[in-house]
């Protein structure tokens, strides 16, 4: 049972994940401080209050902490949008990598002297009869499958 679960638990799926939620938590932590410490004090600059945390609604017992809320949901928005940036760099890095290897399989159809190799358009080997749409051979002239006489190309002058 513990093989098992070594086995399981040293897959590299599960690895990456657990980097991920390791990696995750340090960079919310370094969002929390962005927001926290850069952003809010920046929009209590417009709204005359320093710090959102301390905005609180009461009623009766019960306080009703809305400042904080809106910290969090910007806090949401900055960590959604720097995933969005980090996740498009990460594609445009791919897309690039996948473009030089495309460019490197073409480099492998060069000839030693520096031309390119000729592409050979390979000529179909096969048709569809008309009447019964079988595939048959090119130069047929009645179908195999439903006796069927076929007409030839007409040659165009």
């Amino acid at each position: 049972m513990f093989k098992e679960f070594k086995e399981f638990a040293l897959k590299g799926n599960i690895m990456d994940m657990a980097i991920g939620v390791i990696i995750g938590g340090a960079f919310q932590k370094i969002v929390t401080s962005l927001v926290n410490d850069l952003i809010m004090p920046a929009i209590a600059v417009f709204t005359g209050k320093v710090d959102f945390s301390d905005l609180v609604f009461t009623i009766g017992n019960s306080s009703i902490k809305y400042g904080s809320f809106i910290t969090t949901v910007v806090d949401f928005f900055i960590i959604a949008f720097s995933i969005f940036i980090a996740i498009r760099w990460i594609q445009k890095l791919n897309d690039k990598t996948k473009e030089n290897l495309e460019k490197s399989k073409l480099l492998k159809h060069v000839h030693k002297d520096g031309e390119p190799e000729q592409e050979v358009e390979e000529k179909p080997t096969t048709k569809v009869c008309p009447y019964c749409f079988s595939e048959i051979h090119i130069e047929a002239t009645r179908c195999p499958h439903c006796t069927s006489v076929l007409e030839e190309k007409e040659t165009v002058e």
